[in-house]
């Protein structure tokens, strides 16, 4: 039979020592990667601490002595040796993994009880190796991994806070949306705000713990509450609006039949009247929705512009009728506009009432000219109003006699005033003289105006 190499198992199996009753070996992921180099060096390191007898039955020895750990028939010494000396590395392998897991984060107390298993099962193991130098190694795990779950269950505690205070953060601003005044509420706005907090909710409920039962139901409690209580006020308000929308489209279907009855009238006047106040009507009643108000005020437009059509035809006609009668008032209007300035007020009258008569007899013309050709006879009218007004204020005996006495009694008061002029100078007295100075100055130009006035008079 050939020999298999120390990194070949053979096919003959070994025969460990049974360890304490139970034992077995503990369940541990993979080992850490090693190189064959380093693994060769770790199963040399171990082998120092065996021997094989000759009937290759190998012992682990300790400082307390040794023991037998297995027998490796038909292989050397040193086989015999290495492969139970391979089975210690293992282990070994295995703590070095739990050491990593527990420095990656990995829950402690899941790689406590690993640890602990371990230890438990080293004095049985059927193994060659540092037996006392891996115990200790694994005492020193333990001991980190108490130190690791006090850090975790402080890291818990901290979590558990932050995350009462998120849901309570989320419960407060779920409140204060559902407690808006429903008249302001910008709903659509609110409903997504309302929804943004539930997706915060289910995020903060799987990212920190659970808090206990009496607090989870108090704050989900109220947070639920606070949903219903939006979800029933947007309801009631789209309820209401489902109702004042009804209101609407019943009010403005009864505005599109009155509007539909008026659109034959040829009642120019009074039915663009009615329609105005159809239109104020329309703009008091309650929207329909939008697109049943697009609708409707479709219709309402529609029975409109019959009327509104047929009265533009209506004037469009009378306006090419009444073209012909343009003409002659705007060479009418050339005629009276010609007779500015005004220079002969009688002759200006005589010649413009024959215009006015002329005026009269020309007839209607197109409304859209209609104030601008009035505007402009009005105006020589007005001319010849103002020229007659001046005349008569110039030539009028009261307004003459009024300007004499006028004049002969500010002649008094000036000559009075130059007398208390001397007067003040006299006396030497300042101030006296520059009143009497300012009235004296003020008299003078009073009467140097109503001097002039009735020299035009004259």
């Amino acid at each position: 039979m050939t020999k298999p190499t120390p990194q070949q198992p053979p096919v003959p199996r070994p025969r460990p020592v049974p360890g304490p009753a139970g034992a077995r070996p503990a369940a541990a992921p993979a080992a850490p990667a090693r190189s064959q180099a380093d693994r060769d060096r770790a199963i040399t390191a171990a082998s120092a601490h065996g021997r094989v007898d000759d009937d290759l039955r190998v012992f682990a020895i300790a400082p307390d002595g040794e023991r037998e750990v297995g027998q490796y028939p038909d292989a050397t010494a040193d086989e015999a040796l290495r492969y139970f000396s391979g089975r210690f590395v293992a282990v070994e392998e295995q703590v070095e993994l739990l050491e990593q897991r527990l420095a990656a984060g990995a829950e402690a107390q899941t790689v406590r009880a690993s640890a602990r298993s371990q230890r438990e099962e080293l004095p049985g193991l059927a193994a060659v190796g540092d037996f006392a130098a891996l115990d200790a190694r694994l005492s020193a795990l333990l001991d980190a991994t108490e130190a690791a779950a006090q850090q975790e269950r402080e890291r818990r505690s901290q979590r558990l806070e932050e995350g009462r205070a998120e849901r309570t953060r989320i419960v407060e601003a779920a409140e204060a949306v559902a407690a808006q005044d429903p008249q302001r509420t910008q709903w659509k706005d609110s409903a997504a705000r309302m929804r943004a907090l539930f997706d915060e909710w289910k995020s903060v409920q799987s990212s920190y713990p659970r808090l206990p039962a009496a607090q989870d139901k108090e704050l989900w409690g109220r947070f639920s509450q606070a949903r219903s209580t939006f979800d029933r006020g947007r309801k009631a308000h789209f309820a209401q609006l489902d109702e004042r929308a009804a209101e609407g489209r019943r009010l403005k279907e009864k505005l599109i039949t009155r509007a539909e009855e008026l659109s034959g009238s040829t009642d120019w006047r009074e039915t663009a009247a009615k329609y105005r106040d159809l239109m104020d009507e329309w703009k008091a009643a309650p929207r329909a929705g939008r697109k049943e108000d697009d609708a409707l005020w479709a219709r309402f437009r529609a029975a409109q512009d019959v009327f509104f059509d047929a009265r533009t035809a209506a004037n469009a006609r009378i306006d090419e009728e009444y073209r012909g009668n343009l003409t002659v008032k705007e060479g009418l209007l050339a005629e009276a506009q010609a007779l500015l300035p005004i220079t002969d007020i009688q002759a200006t009258k005589t010649a413009l009432r024959d215009i006015q008569d002329r005026w009269e007899d020309a007839g209607k013309v197109p409304r859209g000219d209609l104030n601008r050709v009035e505007g402009g006879l009005r105006a020589v009218e007005q001319a010849l109003a103002d020229a007659e007004q001046a005349e008569w204020d110039r030539t009028n005996p009261e307004t003459r006699a009024r300007t004499s006495g006028m004049l002969a009694q500010l002649e008094d008061a000036i000559g009075d005033l130059e007398a208390d002029l001397a007067a003040a100078r006299d006396s030497g007295d300042a101030d006296r003289i520059a009143r009497a100075e300012e009235a004296l100055r003020a008299r003078r130009a009073w009467y140097d105006q109503i001097a002039a006035t009735a020299a035009d008079l004259g």
